[in-house]
């Protein structure tokens, strides 16, 4: 059987973009399966994902004419196998609602991850890692350690060649140096009150407010904290009935559901980043 494999483009919109790309498919005995594309009119630049299917002896010369038209074009482009599991490390601190989620959500092969670490700056889930038999690094962090984690962190993250480093409700905030060496790779979840409820317990701030929605949002990690481009949101209504306790239960049931298809999405490369946006190809 044919392999299938999994190609982005992003770059100046012009014309004969897809014309140029599908030709070059069909040229190699490629049957296209899924296309979606997008073109920016406020930016000018076009954004393209496609999985098709080939046959093995045609991979690198396909791999060579995107290389080439894309060279003309001025665009950006990856190419991936569509079957591949993507190598991820996982981070952590004190609660752990995402990591349980997505662990679980590994194990039943509901996420087309290889989970290949747990990272944490507390002891608390060595045990919830060990039980899907997944490697548990503690890295404690303190003012004047805070350079030698993050250093072994990305060391960690070499050794296991992550394609994915998702903070699965970590709470440290990252080093510019550190965002930069993870840049495009490393997702962030929190509840959507930033920036209207920072600090500790934002649900009990927003019940203090009477707030009527509340929510979560999926990020890309960027050096300016929690303004990353934004993959993926989601919210509940709420009422004057809702106990801080009670929002706190709804709101990390939407922090699971929206890190998990945010973290599904970035590795079926459905992401691409388009400024301090995203474009998602869902």
């Amino acid at each position: 059987m044919p392999d299938s494999l999994i190609l982005t483009l992003a770059g100046p919109d012009r014309t004969g973009i897809v014309h140029a790309i599908t030709g070059a498919l069909a040229g190699r005995g490629g049957n296209i399966t899924d296309a979606a594309q997008f073109n920016d009119q406020s930016t000018g630049q076009f954004f393209m994902r496609v999985q098709f299917s080939l046959a093995a002896d045609q991979h690198e010369a396909i791999r060579a004419d995107v290389a080439r038209l894309a060279d003309a074009m001025q665009m950006k482009w990856q190419l991936h196998e569509a079957q591949a599991r993507m190598r991820t490390v996982l981070m952590v601190s004190k609660l752990g609602h995402c990591l349980n989620d997505l662990l679980f959500r590994y194990k039943s092969q509901l996420l087309p991850l290889d989970i290949r670490a747990v990272v944490s700056n507390h002891r608390d889930y060595y045990q919830l890692a060990a039980s899907y038999d997944i490697p548990f690094h503690h890295i404690p962090v303190t003012a004047a350690t805070k350079a030698q984690a993050e250093a072994r962190l990305l060391d960690i993250v070499q050794q296991e060649q992550a394609e994915l480093v998702v903070l699965a409700r970590y709470m440290q905030v990252l080093s510019d140096d550190l965002c930069r060496a993870l840049e495009g790779r490393a997702i962030n979840i929190h509840h959507s009150f930033l920036p209207s409820f920072k600090g500790a317990k934002p649900y009990h701030q927003a019940h203090e407010r009477g707030v009527k929605i509340i929510g979560a949002t999926a990020h890309y990690v960027t050096a300016t904290l929690d303004e990353g481009p934004i993959i993926e949101q989601d919210i509940a209504r709420v009422d004057h009935a809702c106990t801080p306790e009670q929002l706190t239960h709804i709101g990390r049931d939407i922090e699971c559901a929206v890190l998990a298809r945010a973290v599904t999405w970035h590795a079926q490369h459905r992401v691409l980043v388009n400024g301090h946006k995203s474009v998602v190809f869902r």
